[in-house]
């Protein structure tokens, strides 16, 4: 390991013990999505000119050099990151090197990607799949057509070959039912503590759906995230809004050597809070 590199290993190790930065990495595998949610951070959908994925291989290398760096968790999002035909075997690959979780709505789970995501049992993985609603119409309408019903039929099939099951839950509706959504995800076999629930954030397309709540300074942990379009602060950072990417809490616009991401992450002057309340569960 380089000077440069051990010397970001100790204060990347020092951030995270004041608690001014989280120790999981993120990584946005696409843009590209088989879905227009209302509230999508980055404006995604199926017919998105331009997807802007990471490379595969550059994902595996920037989990390789993320623990060696002293990361100990990876999440990966998008857009749904199972769009990508390679993801099932990229996911796999990550997983046997840092605890992992990926987010995906479920709707995707062929037989062949399920049969690739059998190497998965017995890694520290999780597939984290979103479920707004007990109700299907109203987990549907702002999600879209079928979701529920995927999202149902998927649990069980996933758990069957021995795989991690996470639910998270947007909450949109005031009255949303959470106590139903709970009587629900336990029947399927998820436990309490692997429920997330949280708010619409108003970035991307909730602004124009006039939908959530402003993210105010301080009020997520910043944890790195990689994407196609650069290294920002946080996973509700690398935003888009008509068309644009949000650039506001963007430290980079490159994303490797992963210590020279790291370096201006941690030089940025949101990881410099010390002693604030951080809502730590928003993904």
């Amino acid at each position: 390991m380089s000077v440069t590199a051990s010397d970001q290993v100790a204060s990347f190790a020092g951030a995270v013990a004041e608690g001014r930065v989280g120790d999981r990495l993120w990584l946005y595998a696409t843009y590209h999505c088989n879905l227009t949610c209302s509230y999508c951070l980055t404006e995604s959908h199926p017919r998105i000119a331009d997807r802007r994925a990471l490379d595969p291989a550059l994902m595996v290398q920037s989990v390789r050099d993320a623990s060696a760096l002293g990361f100990r968790s990876v999440g990966i999002t998008g857009g749904e990151v199972f769009m990508l035909p390679s993801f099932p075997r990229t996911l796999v690959a990550i997983a046997q090197i840092l605890p992992t979780i990926a987010l995906s709505n479920g709707m995707l789970f062929t037989d062949r990607v399920l049969d690739e995501l059998v190497l998965l049992a017995g890694l520290d993985c999780a597939i984290q799949l979103s479920l707004d609603s007990h109700d299907p119409v109203a987990n549907d309408r702002f999600r879209g057509p079928g979701c529920f019903d995927h999202v149902v039929a998927a649990i069980p099939r996933l758990r069957e070959r021995g795989i991690r099951v996470r639910v998270a839950t947007t909450v949109v509706d005031v009255d949303a039912n959470l106590d139903a959504l709970c009587t629900l995800h336990r029947s399927l076999g998820v436990p309490d503590e692997d429920h997330i629930v949280r708010s619409v954030v108003r970035r991307g397309r909730a602004v124009s759906e006039d939908l959530g709540f402003d993210l105010e300074d301080g009020a997520t942990l910043p944890e790195l995230t990689l994407t196609a379009d650069g290294s920002f602060l946080h996973p509700f950072a690398p935003t888009v809004h008509d068309g644009v990417i949000d650039t506001d809490l963007r430290i980079s616009d490159r994303v490797g050597p992963l210590h020279e991401a790291l370096a201006a992450f941690l030089s940025h002057e949101q990881t410099q809070l010390r002693g604030s309340d951080v809502v730590r569960n928003v993904r």
